[in-house]
């Protein structure tokens, strides 16, 4: 028997991979699921973006490879919607490398700047990924935790009573997910400092940022950033491509330059015509995120009205494609949402997944239509 690496025994299987063959099987079986878990938006693309993949088939070498650092018109178009939507310039030629969606990036950037042993700053609660990678590269998750009393907002001051010498690498992100919070500019000037007095790479994981967010925030935007800072970014959520797998990464040629050296060894280059889809893309105008968050906005309306029947409370300020909601005292997530899932057919995120500051927690996905809400809230008043 030929056994596995010692790596794969500081993992488990995602969560939602394993979930959902469990919600896949109940499907099966004819059970009506709505499913509130997961976020990929199941709304289209802009139409041009269609266009332009379509389009793509004509070109002579649209099915060979393609640069590892994607077509020089896709970097020039990343720059230029950074500029337009955060006010931060990039050099396209150097300060941007395209990835097969930012979570490719995760990996990449672990692999350029972890050893094994280094420790690594993780929010908790937070996207489980950070953690997972951080042990397969062999380094050490620290977790430093977030709350709601402090409006899930890392505390700086605490973290430097501690011992931060082999810390390598801190993640952070905002709009954050899984709670919907929003970064101050203050923190991130104060998250820039706390990097350069304690030499620590932030990076920064910023997919959410036009989802129910009047005022997106990049931290590449504060002086100096880009000495001690990346950012990831996704058009993931902004343009629902997420099947598309197309995010980016932003910062100084020499962070850039290390994370290429792991990427061009681990593909082949992104698609020519995912590439152009995505050019067009980026040039969307603002009437595109308006016309997406009019969509949500009556989303989330619905799903407030959810989480009230379930007794849940939650805060309207919170932004992106979630609503982060906190259960009735004493009542067990993962008990919870397996009832609301048996009983009416509804799948739901236990907050614990997220981390330990997730218990007594659930997340609700606003990646269900109108009607599938609505059908869901009347299976609850039903059972009520």
């Amino acid at each position: 028997m030929i056994t596995v690496a010692n790596r794969l025994q500081t993992v488990e299987e995602y969560y939602f991979s394993k979930k959902l063959r469990e919600v896949n099987a109940l499907k099966a079986s004819g059970k009506p699921i709505i499913n509130l878990g997961i976020g990929s938006p199941d709304l289209m693309p802009p139409q041009r973006v269609i266009d332009a993949i379509t389009e793509s088939f004509k070109h002579p070498n649209v099915h060979q490879y393609q640069s590892y650092q994607g077509l020089p018109e896709l970097r020039e178009a990343m720059g230029e919607f950074y500029k337009a939507q955060f006010g931060v310039d990039v050099d396209p030629a150097s300060e941007i490398l395209p990835l097969m969606g930012s979570k490719e990036g995760i990996l990449h950037i672990s692999m350029a700047f972890l050893n094994a042993g280094d420790e690594v700053l993780i929010p908790n609660p937070g996207y489980p990924t950070y953690a997972s990678v951080t042990k397969l590269v062999e380094a050490k998750a620290v977790t430093y935790d977030l709350d709601e009393t402090n409006g899930w907002l890392p505390d700086l001051e605490a973290l430097e009573q501690t011992d931060l010498s082999k810390v390598k690498v801190m993640w952070v992100n905002y709009p954050h997910m899984p709670t919907g919070a929003n970064a101050t500019e203050a923190l991130y000037v104060e998250l820039v400092a706390f990097a350069k007095r304690n030499d620590i790479l932030i990076v920064n994981d910023n997919p959410y940022s036009f989802v129910l967010n009047e005022k997106p925030k990049s931290i590449l935007s504060v002086p100096g950033a880009k000495d001690i800072c990346i950012e990831l970014n996704s058009l993931s959520k902004t343009f629902n491509m997420a099947g598309w797998r197309v995010g980016m990464v932003l910062g100084n040629a020499e962070h850039l330059s290390a994370v290429l050296k792991v990427k061009s060894n681990m593909d082949s280059g992104m698609f020519y015509g995912i590439q152009k889809g995505a050019i067009e893309a980026l040039k969307s105008t603002n009437m595109w995120f308006k016309s997406l968050n009019s969509v949500y906005q009556k989303r989330r309306d619905l799903v407030w009205k959810l989480a009230d029947l379930l007794g849940c409370t939650y805060d309207v300020n919170a932004t992106g494609l979630f609503v982060w909601s906190k259960l009735p005292e004493g009542v067990d997530a993962e008990t919870f949402i397996d009832k609301i899932l048996y009983e009416n057919s509804i799948f739901i995120t236990p907050g614990i997944i997220f981390g330990s500051q997730g218990k007594g927690y659930i997340r609700f996905s606003l990646c269900a239509s109108e009607q599938e809400l609505e059908e869901a809230i009347t299976r609850i008043k039903f059972q009520n």
